[in-house]
């Protein structure tokens, strides 16, 4: 019986304002133990800031292309370009590990069923942030939440052409408040459709958490926030459902003022105030 082909990677990259961060990125690519990808560099710059950097990875398969702002506008552009088996969505500031398309490779090629995969976000030590959860299992649309993001999403390129574009109501550059959770939308999109998706914390990829003053840490509540409300809107969620992602951070906030940690209680109250405008939002 003749071997089945090796499985082949579209890395589709939205960039915008970063080329240190790329550089690194890219990289991390030419160390990858995996050779069978392309990298789709979905170029936002309104200069050409890439002009120069891009073509000093050579030994890369990379299509340059250029898009309007918009992470999610910037993704579409490049959806229309896929030809690969797997689709990936890496971070223009991620870091693979050199191993971490092989071994997805291996997983899709020995379970046919398996339609997508969504790894862990680690720092450059290895570790991450409590929130993850450390179990593997199949994603429902309801444990999804602590168990994916965009640049740790692997899927197969059949399910992308059959959930399809990214909303770009969400995603940062959208313009809205709800500027993230475009992945999230899309995978319970996938999984409502019937696809079958694995979170397995042992695919990690590393990706350096920024350091944000007080002010910059309540925003990032209040967006990501928005995001889970709109997204929990969209597709009409239970109310218990609903009821358990607004009690979250009203007891994060409980929790931090009984330790008196005012940065973190203030951070939680702005992403409950932000879930609360995300629900109200005219969500299509």
């Amino acid at each position: 019986m003749a071997r089945p082909e090796p499985l082949s990677f579209d890395l589709v990259v939205a960039t915008v304002g970063r080329v240190a961060e790329l550089e690194r990125f890219l990289g991390s690519l030419e160390r990858q133990t995996y050779r069978r990808f392309r990298v789709l560099v979905a170029d936002q710059n309104p200069d050409r800031r890439l002009d120069d950097l891009l073509p000093g990875h050579s030994q890369l398969d990379v299509l340059h292309l250029r898009s309007e702002p918009g992470l999610s506008r910037a993704r579409n552009r490049a959806l229309a370009a896929i030809e690969a088996d797997l689709v990936a969505f890496p971070d223009d500031d991620c870091v693979y590990p050199a191993d971490v398309l092989e071994r997805i490779a291996r997983r899709f090629q020995e379970e046919p069923a398996l339609e997508g995969l969504a790894g862990r976000a680690v720092r450059g030590d290895r570790r991450s942030t409590a929130s993850w959860k450390l179990d593997a299992t199949l994603l429902t649309d309801t444990n999804l939440w602590n168990r994916a993001i965009s640049y740790t999403i692997f899927l197969r390129r059949e399910l992308v052409e059959r959930v399809g574009s990214f909303d770009e109501q969400l995603g940062l550059g959208s313009g809205n408040p709800w500027s993230s959770g475009e992945e999230i939308d899309y995978l319970v999109r996938a999984l409502r459709g019937g696809a079958h998706i694995a979170y397995d914390p042992e695919v990690t990829v590393i990706h350096e958490p920024p350091e944000l003053s007080s002010s910059q840490l309540r925003a990032r509540g209040y967006r990501d926030g928005a995001s889970l409300g709109y997204v929990l809107r969209k597709h009409r969620y239970s109310r218990r459902e609903i009821a358990r992602r607004l009690a979250r951070p009203i007891g994060g906030a409980l929790l931090s003022l009984a330790r008196l940690d005012l940065r973190q209680a203030r951070f939680h109250t702005a992403t409950f105030r932000g879930r609360v405008a995300g629900l109200r939002a005219d969500a299509r």
